[in-house]
């Protein structure tokens, strides 16, 4: 079963109500507390995202956190690469050639290939932005990529109302 880990899920949770007020400078404790997560998880999930500028931090009083580009800017695929301690793939071929004892005579090897292509290509077609408003469609448009690819406010997170075209 494909699954996205918790620290992924909440930094996208934590990057989705950033981006409800992306001016506003956020402290990690009151992202905790308002989003209900521990301080030490949020805390770490901040750093890595920093570390990969998709937030910023400031300290001193007045201190804390906010995002370090437009929520169209920020894909789905950005998170999960700030976040996952692995290289993306579905599959050990996919994510690290090399690693499968039997990858050189795989019939299948080609095939997760494309899977795999085809899932990094709708994470980073899914915006931070179109997570905000889970309502209306995103249409997906051949060879844009890291794109927010829906009209301002018009945005999807469910993947039943998704559309794809090759």
């Amino acid at each position: 079963m494909l699954r996205v880990s918790k620290i992924i899920d909440y930094g996208t949770l934590l990057l989705t109500h950033m981006a409800s007020d992306p001016q506003r400078v956020f402290s990690a404790t009151d992202l905790a507390s308002t989003l209900g997560l521990g301080q030490p998880v949020v805390s770490k999930v901040l750093k890595s995202l920093a570390q990969r500028e998709i937030v910023k931090s400031t300290r001193g009083a007045r201190g804390g956190y906010a995002l370090g580009r437009a929520p169209e800017d920020i894909s789905i695929a950005d998170i999960i690469d700030a976040l996952d301690d692995q290289p993306f793939g579905l599959t050990e071929c996919t994510a690290t050639p090399g690693a499968c004892s039997v990858e050189a005579a795989c019939n299948i090897r080609s095939n997760w290939h494309r899977i795999n292509a085809a899932v990094r290509k709708t994470l980073e077609q899914v915006s931070v932005a179109d997570m905000v408003n889970p309502t209306a469609t995103i249409q997906f448009i051949p060879g844009r990529s890291n794109a927010h690819s829906a009209p301002p406010n018009k945005t999807a997170a469910c993947p039943s109302t998704w559309s794809f075209s090759e």
